[in-house]
């Protein structure tokens, strides 16, 4: 991965919840949004991957990171504020191209359907527009809830979280305190922020309007069923798989996931060079205009 960019950590508030962000770079501005239990440090080989040549900021939603850790609004449409209040603050008048992962994806779906003035392009990776089901919800609060917090060090946080990409991420992000490491969230606010995930959104899917491309990764959370059912709803959605990833693609495989990244920023910039730009091979499934 490339080496992380020199980034601070900047705040702005909204509505009373604080929001933390880091950005970095000169050019079109990016904004990258993490997924659930997540925070804005693990997209910092993404940030550096993009540059030069583009103003990338990525956002702690709240409930995460160092933004409000107990926010009293958890609904997507609090989200969705938050990711527009960010835009408007670093890119005022001028469109960015709006990333997201999973949880982050969503929101990032969702702002790019109600505010289509603020996105030039949209990239999605490992989402879809709501399953409708929530058991996964009550069994993710449980998992987070299982920690046994405070870890005493980092040995004893990487004992309990294995050694995968994700819990590499998840230990770089414990907070020290005087007792040991903690998580930068709390297990009951994580279930209560994916609970409107589930809510189908096909309206708002099928209503995006900025140029849109899909990831998932080859062993990620989605059937091949889920996947072609996204991706066909929306006709001119395209669509990248990501070998080797699971759901935190762009952890797991990163080359893959900056290549497709870079290349399809480069042609939602410059359309007239989508013949001259090689983009990934389209996967099936992959609906074109």
């Amino acid at each position: 991965m490339p080496r992380t960019p020199p980034t601070a950590a900047r705040t702005t508030v909204r509505a009373g919840t604080t929001l933390s962000f880091t950005v970095a770079g000169t050019g079109p501005t990016v904004v990258l949004l993490h997924g659930l239990a997540g925070s804005s440090r693990e997209f910092e080989p993404t940030m550096a991957g993009l540059m030069p040549g583009y103003r990338v900021a990525a956002l702690d939603q709240r409930g995460h990171g160092r933004s409000t850790r107990r926010p009293a609004d958890v609904s997507r449409e609090a989200y969705v504020l938050d990711v527009v209040a960010l835009i408007e603050l670093l890119s005022p008048g001028e469109p960015v191209h709006l990333v997201g992962q999973s949880m982050g994806a969503h929101t990032a779906m969702l702002t790019a359907a109600d505010r289509p003035d603020l996105v030039a392009s949209l990239v999605l990776l490992e989402c879809d527009a709501g399953p409708g089901e929530r058991d996964q919800v009550a069994g993710l609060g449980r998992y987070f809830a299982s920690w046994p917090v405070p870890f005493k060090d980092a040995q004893d946080a990487r004992t309990f979280l294995g050694d995968s990409a994700l819990a590499s991420a998840w230990l770089a992000d414990l907070e020290q305190r005087p007792d040991g490491l903690w998580p930068r969230f709390d297990p009951d606010i994580m279930a209560a922020c994916m609970v409107p995930v589930t809510a189908p959104r096909w309206h708002e899917w099928q209503s995006v309007a900025a140029p849109t491309l899909v990831l998932y990764g080859e062993h990620g959370m989605f059937t091949e069923r889920q996947k072609a059912e996204f991706i066909t709803a929306r006709p001119g959605t395209r669509r990248v798989d990501i070998p080797g990833a699971g759901h935190d693609a762009h952890l797991e495989n990163f080359p893959a996931w900056i290549r497709a990244l870079r290349e399809f920023l480069e042609c939602a910039q410059h359309p007239s060079r989508v013949g001259a730009v090689e983009l990934p091979p389209l996967a099936a499934g992959t609906a074109d205009p």
